[in-house]
């Protein structure tokens, strides 16, 4: 929906080439440039807010080959957040994972590597070996494993998207779509540890063995493009080249989906193309960061009446660089008459950001905790106590 001021991101496909949009609706209206001629689809999108800023294709159904991977490294960080996975816990190898074909870390059957060391294989590597005995681990079977991708694909939105193994090789009704990778690759880069892995260009494991095994990250881009950090490669001959890749400069984090290159140098080349006009065009106005307090909300007849929010992502404004921002402000709004019980996750306002009066923005809160309804003695005492209470 259009408003007089409001930023509008508009994606217009053209044939075959990758178009540019359009900020502000009273800007002229952006023509079309090729910028990755030889995809078969490219997102462009701005990491903090979903801002899809270009696209070619974005939603035709394409095998991802080896960036099947970034939800398979989700899985693994959500584990590590949840607690029920520990960086330095020892994984084992099946039989099963040791078979695994294509890109590996050669891991043998019986063999046993850190969770630390087997996102090592699976980010710098590729490691189909590691990406299965990850999966078996986490879920007691890559079938399990599988299932469970799928589900949070589903969550994420993620509607052009079905996985069959959680590695990438060539396999029967698997694909995902530029789009859907980019915002997976959003999703997993919330978890702000995981460029420590897909950011570095080399390093080791097994360094105490006689032989140790020697990564090099086979996305070039970290070491060649200044702010890169991640994410994925792949390559399967169905698939051709593909890339999805991250970078930060200031403010701006964006995502580069790739999908259908024909090499590797034109499918770097590409995503080089889609970083620069990022960079050179747009700018974030920052709201709140990861962490930051957003103050307390209030709830009725709960077990605690007031609950802490703190910002649980990063939330910003993405604009065309040298917009004026004097008139753009936030407010934070939230449920006046929220009762008891609430559930973790459950809408409890929003954030809305404006230029003056015109909406630009609104992003959801939800309450991080669960809150039981308190006992009719914990509600008794509580009202006693605030009429006895002076100042």
């Amino acid at each position: 929906m259009r408003k007089k001021g409001l930023i509008s991101f508009i994606c217009l496909q053209l044939g075959v080439m990758l178009v540019l949009p359009s900020i502000y609706a009273a800007e002229t209206k952006s023509q079309p440039v090729d910028l990755t001629p030889n995809a078969q689809s490219a997102v462009l999108m701005d990491a903090d807010t979903g801002t899809v800023i270009a696209e070619k294709n974005k939603d035709v159904k394409l095998p991802p080959a080896s960036i099947t991977k970034i939800m398979t490294m989700l899985l693994i960080m959500e584990a590590i957040d949840k607690g029920s996975l520990k960086m330095d816990e020892k994984v084992g190898v099946s039989e099963y994972a040791a078979s695994m074909g294509g890109s590996q870390i050669f891991l043998e059957p019986g063999e046993q590597m850190t969770v630390q060391e087997m996102l090592k294989g699976i980010a710098m590597a590729s490691g189909n070996d590691a990406s299965v005995a990850m999966a078996e681990k986490i879920a007691g079977s890559e079938e399990n494993f599988v299932a469970m991708m799928n589900e949070r694909a589903g969550q994420l939105g993620m509607k052009n998207t079905h996985f069959s193994n959680c590695n990438g090789l060539p396999v029967a009704n698997h694909y995902t779509t530029a789009n859907d990778i980019a915002i997976m690759s959003r999703e997993l880069l919330k978890h702000e540890g995981i460029t420590n892995f897909t950011g570095a260009y080399q390093d080791y494991l097994r360094k105490d063995s006689p032989k140790p095994f020697w990564l090099v990250n086979t996305n070039k881009l970290v070491r060649f493009y200044s702010g890169a950090d991640g994410l994925k490669t792949g390559y399967t001959s169905e698939a051709k080249f593909c890339l999805s890749a991250t970078a930060k400069r200031d403010n701006l984090r964006v995502v580069a989906v790739v999908l259908g290159e024909p090499n590797t140098k034109t499918r770097n080349a590409e995503v080089t193309k889609l970083f620069d006009y990022a960079f050179a065009q747009y700018t974030n106005y920052p709201l709140f960061k990861t962490g930051d307090s957003l103050g307390n909300f209030t709830i009725n007849k709960g077990q605690v009446s007031t609950v802490p929010l703190v910002a649980k992502q990063n939330y910003s404004i993405l604009m065309k660089k040298g917009t004026d921002t004097a008139n753009i402000r936030h407010e934070l709004q939230l449920e006046p008459n929220l009762r008891a019980p609430v559930a973790q996750g459950q809408s409890i306002g929003k954030i809305t950001v404006y230029n003056g009066d015109n909406v630009l923005a609104e992003y959801p809160l939800e309450s991080p905790v669960a809150v039981d309804k308190a006992s009719w003695w914990k509600l008794f005492k509580r009202t006693t106590s605030s009429l006895f209470h002076t100042d």
